[in-house]
């Protein structure tokens, strides 16, 4: 059986720190610091948990949730990311979608996904010699219906099922979840953050108690954080996958010049 050895979540967005330059170094300092604390415990690889941007996901294809089963990934190119590419893990990425599909979930497979933001950029900060293979996980919460917080934590203990069922012995896995936290985009409450709703979410976590989120329904998800705050659903799957660790938040910075709520945080046993 394989091993979860580290679990941690952050906001996947960076822009322009001019004007914000102290806050700015903070969150970049933050991303970084997650995810020396997930490479600490020398994980065999990483699955990062994101939405994807229309990138991958758009109106011809409209699966609720896509596994990545390819050899190595070359970024998108957005946010200026470099598109070097970055390896895979198709082992491990097959057998996740084998049990989901036994347990109920049927996962689509991306041989040809090109990460946007939402998986290259944490990965830059956390790995830039790019030497950890991904298993990314996209969430769709850009379709209707939007996967609902409670199937996204039970897909988490499916992941988990995965690792220490379907997996070899000795073999090391970290879950990165990826997006949020609150954000309002292209919509009439457009670059708004709450912080009352972002500090929530992190509390739950620290608490231990995540799955109290589950009880929330995409509508009142995004009104309390924002379209864009359907993304704790993508820390949800981690939360899943580590059941009964506790958050420890690393950073959080409300930032509506950023139109974004940036939070980071390290889930330990």
């Amino acid at each position: 059986m394989g091993t979860l050895v580290a679990a941690g979540a952050c906001s996947h967005i960076l822009m322009a720190p001019q004007g914000v330059e102290a806050r700015a170094s903070r969150i970049v300092a933050g991303i970084r610091e997650v995810g020396h604390r997930l490479l600490a415990k020398q994980p065999d690889l990483v699955v990062v948990v994101s939405s994807d941007h229309m990138f991958n996901l758009n109106l011809s294809l409209q699966p609720p949730f896509v596994v990545g089963v390819a050899d190595a990934y070359r970024p998108f190119g957005d946010m200026d990311i470099p598109q070097d590419p970055r390896p895979g893990h198709r082992a491990f990425a097959e057998a996740f979608v084998a049990h989901a599909a036994a347990r109920g979930f049927d996962l689509a497979k991306a041989e040809e996904l090109r990460p946007d933001h939402g998986v290259a950029l944490p990965m830059l900060f956390i790995d830039p010699e790019r030497r950890i293979p991904i298993v990314p996980l996209l969430v769709n919460i850009n379709m209707d219906p939007v996967p609902t917080a409670a199937r996204c934590h039970a897909l988490g203990g499916v992941l988990r099922e995965t690792i220490d069922k379907h997996r070899p012995a000795q073999e090391r896995v970290a879950v990165l979840a990826t997006g949020g936290l609150s954000h309002w985009l292209n919509v009439p409450r457009h670059g708004e953050v709450s912080e009352a709703f972002d500090r929530g979410v992190l509390a739950s976590f620290e608490r231990g108690q995540p799955e109290g989120l589950t009880h929330l329904s995409p509508a009142q998800i995004v009104e309390q954080g924002g379209n864009g705050g359907l993304e704790i659903v993508n820390w949800l799957i981690a939360a899943g996958a580590a059941p009964g660790w506790k958050g420890e938040t690393v950073y959080y910075e409300p930032m509506p010049e950023w139109f974004t709520g940036m939070g980071g945080m390290e889930l330990h046993a």
